[in-house]
This record gives structure tokens, sequence and C-alpha cells, in this order.
């Protein structure tokens, strides 16, 4: 199943919401969903960013590739993406986020994050970005 997540880091912090919704409801991720039928990745990550957080977004480069479970059995394939807030900053919780912030490494740290969420941003370098 076709998904992405966002990566997005602005003055050293990354943007992250709070699953409103399973799989890892209560447990802070990147923004992300699934992508719609006919959809391209970047489109696809835009719009997830726009429902959960409220901010728009300009999509750059992948910055890695993760499968996971999903409970019904089949594997999410979430290509994660780099962007850049365009525009206000502020983020609001919307769509399946139960809240959104924008976290340091250390607050990331101490946040209940969903699974290997940490230790893959780290082998991809974000959290050298973060202060």
């Amino acid at each position: 199943m076709p998904c992405v997540g966002a990566v997005v880091v602005h003055d050293g912090r990354l943007l992250v919401v709070r699953r409103g919704q399973e799989p890892g409801r209560g447990r802070w991720s990147v923004p992300g969903g699934r992508v719609e039928t006919g959809e391209s990745l970047a489109a696809a990550c835009a719009r997830e960013v726009h429902e959960e957080t409220g901010l728009r977004v300009d999509v750059h480069e992948p910055v890695g590739r993760v499968e996971r479970p999903a409970p019904d059995g089949s594997t999410y394939v979430i290509d994660d993406l780099a962007c850049s807030v365009r525009g206000p900053d502020d983020p609001v919780a919307g769509d399946d986020a139960d809240d959104a912030r924008w976290v340091t490494r250390a607050e990331l740290a101490a946040l209940p994050l969903v699974d290997l969420l940490h230790d893959t941003l780290d082998a991809w370098g974000v959290l050298d970005r973060l202060r």
C-alpha cells in the first residue's frame, strides 16, 4: 500500500504529529498517509501535511523509504520526502492528528514515537539537522 511521510525541518526543528488513529494512535510521527489513486508522491505528501497540520509545504527530494506492517496484514510502503514550509509556520492539528508541533532533537527523543522513527531519522541524517 503506497504511503508518504513528510520530513519538514524548519529553524532546526522537525514537524511532528500525534496520531489520532491506528496504527500508532497516541504516538508521534512525521505527517503522512496513504497515496490516493492517480496521485503523485509529492501531491500526496503536500496534501497530508496540509490536512494534518494546516501548513503548506514545497516537496523536495526523497529522504528514504521504509516498509511497515498494516493492521490488515498488508504492508505500508512509505516514501519519506523532504519538505520546506511555505508561508505561516504555526501548525494546527487536523484530520487524523491529535496534535502537531515543531520539536528539537531532545524534544523528539522524549516523545513516545511510532516504532523505529527515531532510529530511521538518525540513519537518514535528519537528526543532524535539528538543534
